[in-house]
């Protein structure tokens, strides 16, 4: 896991290290349910948890149906808008289909269970919990975690409800430990803190010996997040993002973060990583659809593939005429193209590529958009029903990379 760049930090390397040598260990990775999908940069974190797997221990997933009512407030200037009780169901049962994708689940020693914190905190008795826990945790200390330091020196205010957030993280560390003998917890490097605080709690109450383990926050070569671009998030899951969106991310992936995304994002061996390290021109751009389609499979499976990369040829080596990997916005009828049709400012918006229609305007004026591969002019430009194809589609582009099917009913 080193050599692929897997690790941030860890509580205690060598006591790690020989808990894992020595049998099947039970490690931990928890999401709240804040959205109906993870995104991008929650992948790393679930290749550490797969591959802990593939080498023989035991996965839990953590939804945190739970700590979700309060909000985790690390790496947040404001609090966390609160959900209902209806809207974080849902959206734990969405995000839970992607482990599933990347980890076995079942009934043997190593399959991963999947787990709701809100089994145990939604029954606690605040009085007895402070009594039993909070004599544990420190102003002092918890003042000293860099989450909370950087939020108030931006002073942004840190409702007493999220202060309570890492006493509830660890909590579910010692009652993880205790139900299931999870001994350790995986997590961001923003969430180092959290993570120690569940160290220390389980040793101080229990006299249990656990291990915290973070993941390196990832950047581009250009210095930024992994998980958002100016778009939007890269989401996990399909309903979100396409198989073809998610496919093009990785293939435009840049040349200096290739190997090491393929590292990162891949299983492909490191002998072959290395090999293609001194690659350029061509052979790179080779590399990059290989860290694609790998990248892709994990997700979506190796079954969409080929429509995708005859989307891909189609688009940017003109063969063919196949859009069916593309994301798609249907107009309910071709009345609204009959006559003068729809301005091009409109279906930039609708189909998301513009977030306005004066920015819809700024990128005509600037050549990015194409409708069916032919450069808009102006801005009074629409499309109409002779635009669209014998099946009823028609592409609108904003530059080279991003695509969207506009469809009529036949």
């Amino acid at each position: 896991m080193m050599d692929r760049g897997f690790i941030n930090q860890c509580t205690d390397f060598k006591g790690l290290d020989e808990k894992l040598m020595n049998g099947t260990t039970s490690a931990y990775l928890g999401f709240d349910a804040t959205a109906s999908s993870l995104h991008v940069g929650s992948l790393l974190q679930i290749m550490i948890l797969r591959t802990l797997q593939k080498h023989g221990h035991k996965p839990i997933i953590l939804i945190g149906g739970g700590t979700t009512k309060v909000g985790d407030p690390t790496g947040k200037d404001e609090s966390r808008q609160l959900l209902s009780e209806e809207m974080i169901n849902e959206n734990a049962a969405s995000i839970s289909r992607v482990f599933q994708k990347f980890i076995k689940f079942g009934e043997k020693d190593t399959d991963a269970i999947m787990v709701n914190n809100a089994d145990w905190l939604n029954n606690i008795q605040y009085l007895d919990f402070l009594r039993d826990y909070g004599r544990y945790f420190t102003i002092n200390r918890m003042l000293s975690f860099e989450s909370v330091k950087q939020r108030l020196a931006r002073e942004h205010p840190l409702t007493f409800l999220e202060f309570n957030y890492m006493l509830l993280q660890a909590y579910d560390f010692l009652q993880l430990h205790r139900l299931y003998g999870t001994s350790l917890q995986l997590g961001g490097s923003d969430q180092w803190g959290n993570i120690i605080s569940g160290i220390e709690l389980t040793r101080k109450v229990d006299q249990r010996t656990v291990y915290g383990l973070t993941a390196p926050l990832i950047l581009n070569s250009e210095g930024k997040k992994m998980g958002k671009t100016a778009s939007g998030a890269l989401w996990l899951n399909k309903e979100l993002l396409s198989e073809y969106e998610y496919w093009q991310f990785w293939r435009n992936t840049d040349d200096a973060d290739v190997i090491r995304f393929l590292k990162l994002f891949t299983e492909v061996s490191l002998d072959e990583i290395a090999h293609m390290s001194s690659w350029e021109g061509s052979q790179l751009n080779s590399a990059k659809r290989r860290l694609a389609d790998e990248a892709t499979t994990l997700l979506h499976g190796s079954e969409c593939l080929s429509q995708i990369h005859a989307t891909a040829d189609s688009l940017f080596k003109g063969e063919g005429n196949d859009l069916d990997s593309l994301p798609t916005v249907a107009l309910t009828s071709t009345n609204q193209v009959e006559g003068e049709g729809v301005l091009v400012v409109d279906m930039l918006v609708r189909a998301e590529l513009a977030g306005s229609k004066s920015e819809a305007k700024r990128l005509i004026k600037g050549g990015g958009a194409r409708v069916n591969g032919v450069k808009v002019e102006s801005e009074t430009v629409s499309v109409t029903r002779s635009d669209f194809d014998e099946e009823g589609r028609l592409k609108l582009s904003l530059g080279k990379k991003k695509h969207v099917v506009i469809t009529i009913p036949l």
